[in-house]
């Protein structure tokens, strides 16, 4: 089933946690016809939620795919998580979602993992539109929380429409419906039919000044935009609706501007002028850029792939749902046309992968189909050898493209399993766990039995620890989560690693020179690079380079990955008889060795963002306690009746944090937290491992 790439749209719902976001998608799936019924969070019974730990803990865990139709477009749609552990989920959508609806809570305004979100948007140039959400609550304040919009996020917020009051029904002047300042129309939502139907009506006289005001500040700023539409307002003409979504439309898709709406999902207020927006603003895949990738054989031959069915099939695997029956991998469609027993290319292994089956998945569901072509998403079962992150193309035209970085683990936990057979299953249990999670580590130690499993924070691995007891039934036990720490070196030196050793009766010689330094700046944790000139063969050069990187992942002095290390080959020395490629990799291997011990450790311990929202007779407590916790108190702001205190503060001295600061705040206080980087560990903290 063909759609016309104008009328697809990829977009994402995207906020901090218990914004609304899971309850906004709800809302769009029930109105567009999608649903029968409204699901609730609360209760469990949501279309996108319907793992049974989302549904137990109330949060979004898995980003969910469901495809809906609006009007005159179909909608590929992805509920991301909000919680900060699971942001690999939002890092993947957002790598190959087209658009994005990010929703704020108008009593919490721009939080700490909202802000996360919106720059992970800003690095793939995702356009947007913004939603300020439970403007039923007591303490919504829409203006007050675009005034956060315009200076946390850095962007130009355009209001769109206008809320009529604010809070819930028993307060005076409660928040009952909305201004449309593009058709200038006031809208109120039936509240028997949940919302579903929409009353258009005059502006009252109460409202219309305040209603004039916002449509003449929306008209100006747009008027920096276009010169017809500027034109029209020195004239004093009237300006067309189609004009105005016209320069809102191309706009967005600059990333100039970002529309902004409001509502109250749960009231089913002010969702179907979002679903418009989306339809009226945010890109089809026709309209951004053709996607760029490198050639695999070539990597400084640079190619590109527009959104077509005509050019040669690409796509890109951007989440694998692990499954004991074959797992479902998805992926977005760049180019070309992909047909259910084809054959296609994975560009970065350079192997062949058979395609027997398309999924249209549907949340939970599925529905298979023969094609799919260029801008669409879809469930591929059958891949054997691809990723999340791979490129797959076309077996005559192949193409690399950029693949998909996620940040390092900051928690570790052990687990043992009780026998021989469990242990086993548990291997294969976390090998399929580690497909499916990108940010999910394990590695076994054979000495002692145990694995150690990593993730983003305490929440990751209390969901990865009940899956494993109550989903697969191990019987294993878990220990204490303990901090991931790094390491890193002092200083830059050069050395020179030699080979003179005895091998089967030959004589092995070669010399390596590297450079060890500081680097902060690579994507990798560590960057081996080859100095210009050198003039070492590349049967030898090679060798070098695999053997660095190697050692580089393999850990420093300590055992802790490396990271912030950058590795450049000076030279070397050929000798004429006893040179090969193994006297290669034992001098790469002695000058890696020799290179860590004189450039000194440094242990790097994980330091979090933490956001602690505290009413004011309880902050000299939360402050005093967060010294304590070597924490460094980065701002203080007044929100509403709260004080935010945003800090930072190693990992290793919060845990338990939740408990503590709810009781020495009465159970007022909130936090949220996220990894920020890692920072040297005091002196008595590397002395244990010494």
């Amino acid at each position: 089933m063909s759609t016309d790439i104008r009328r697809l749209r990829n977009i994402g719902v995207i906020a901090h946690i218990d914004a609304g976001k899971t309850t906004v998608t709800e809302r769009m799936l029930f109105y567009s016809g999608f649903s029968h019924r409204v699901g609730e969070v609360d209760k469990g019974t949501t279309v996108t939620d319907y793992d049974p730990e989302e549904q137990e803990r109330g949060i979004t865990i898995n980003a969910a795919a469901v495809r809906f139709p609006w009007k005159d477009v179909e909608i590929n749609l992805i509920d991301t998580p909000g919680h900060v552990d699971f942001t690999a989920e939002v890092e993947r959508s957002l790598r190959v979602l087209d658009g994005g609806v990010v929703v704020f809570s108008a009593r919490e305004g721009v939080e700490a993992q909202s802000e996360t979100v919106w720059h992970q948007a800003d690095k793939y140039r995702v356009p947007r539109i913004a939603v300020i959400n439970k403007m039923d609550r007591e303490g919504a304040d829409y203006f007050g929380t675009l005034d956060e919009i315009r200076q946390r996020l850095n962007c130009k917020p355009v209001p769109v429409n206008l809320p009529i009051g604010a809070g819930p029904p028993h307060v005076t002047d409660a928040f009952r419906g909305l201004i449309d300042l593009v058709a200038m129309r006031m809208l109120t939502f039936d509240s028997d039919t949940k919302g579903a139907e929409v009353f258009e009506a005059e502006i009252p006289e109460s409202l219309r000044e305040e209603a004039e005001l916002g449509r003449s500040q929306m008209l100006d700023q747009l008027s920096m935009l276009d010169d017809e539409l500027t034109e029209l307002l020195l004239t004093e003409q009237a300006v067309p609706v189609e004009l105005i979504h016209r320069v809102l439309r191309e706009a967005t898709i600059q990333n100039i501007v970002v529309p902004v709406f409001c509502g109250s999902a749960l009231d089913g207020i002010g969702i179907q002028p979002v679903l418009d927006a989306v339809a009226h603003y945010l890109p089809s895949p026709a309209d951004v850029p053709p996607v760029e990738g490198v050639d695999p054989k070539r990597p400084d031959v640079k190619q590109a792939r527009r959104p077509d069915a005509d050019e040669p099939f690409c796509g890109l695997v951007f989440k694998i749902q692990a499954d004991r029956h074959g797992d479902l991998h998805y992926v977005r469609v760049y180019s070309g046309t992909l047909k259910a027993n084809s054959r296609v290319l994975n560009a970065g292994k350079d192997k062949k992968e058979n395609v027997p089956q398309l999924w249209r998945v549907q949340a939970d569901r599925r529905t298979q189909v023969d094609a799919v072509e260029a801008g669409d998403i879809i469930g591929i079962v059958g891949l054997r050898h691809s990723v999340t992150g791979d490129t797959l193309c076309s077996t005559q035209d192949p193409i690399l493209l950029e693949s998909i970085a996620f940040p390092e683990t900051v928690i570790a936990m052990a687990i043992e399993s009780e026998t021989s057979v469990e242990r086993k299953k548990l291997a294969d249990v976390l090998e399929m766990m580690k497909r499916q999670d990108p940010t999910f580590r394990a590695v076994e130690n054979e000495e002692t039995g145990q694995t150690l499993i990593s993730g983003m924070g305490e929440l990751h691995l209390e969901v990865i620890k009940h899956r494993l007891l109550r989903d697969f039934k191990l019987n294993v036990r878990v220990h204490k989560p303990r901090v991931s720490y790094r390491e890193t070196i002092q200083r830059a030196v050069e050395v020179t690693g030699e080979c003179h050793r005895n091998v089967g009766g030959q004589m092995l010689s070669a010399k390596v020179r590297i450079r060890m330094e500081p680097f902060d700046k690579g994507v990798k944790p560590v960057v081996v690079s080859v100095a210009p000139g050198v003039a070492l063969p590349e049967e030898f050069l090679t060798p070098v380079v695999e053997v660095l990187g190697e050692q580089g992942a393999g850990g420093g002095s300590l055992g802790f990955p490396l990271m912030h290390v950058k590795i450049t080959i000076l030279g070397g020395e050929v000798h004429e008889t006893g040179s090969n490629e193994l006297a290669f990799r034992y001098a790469a291997g002695d000058a890696f060795e020799k290179a860590l011990r004189e450039a000194g450790i440094v242990l790097l311990e994980p330091i979090m963002r933490l956001e602690v929202t505290v009413p004011d007779e309880h902050l000299g407590d939360i402050m005093g306690d967060l010294q304590q916790r070597r924490a460094l108190i980065v701002r203080t702001h007044v929100r509403g009746r709260n004080t935010v205190i945003e800090a930072h503060a190693p990992l290793a001295s919060l845990f338990g944090y939740s408990s503590a600061m709810r009781g020495l705040s009465q159970g007022r206080a909130t936090c949220t937290m996220e990894p920020h980087s890692y920072g040297p560990a005091p002196a008595d903290v590397l002395e244990t491992f010494l």
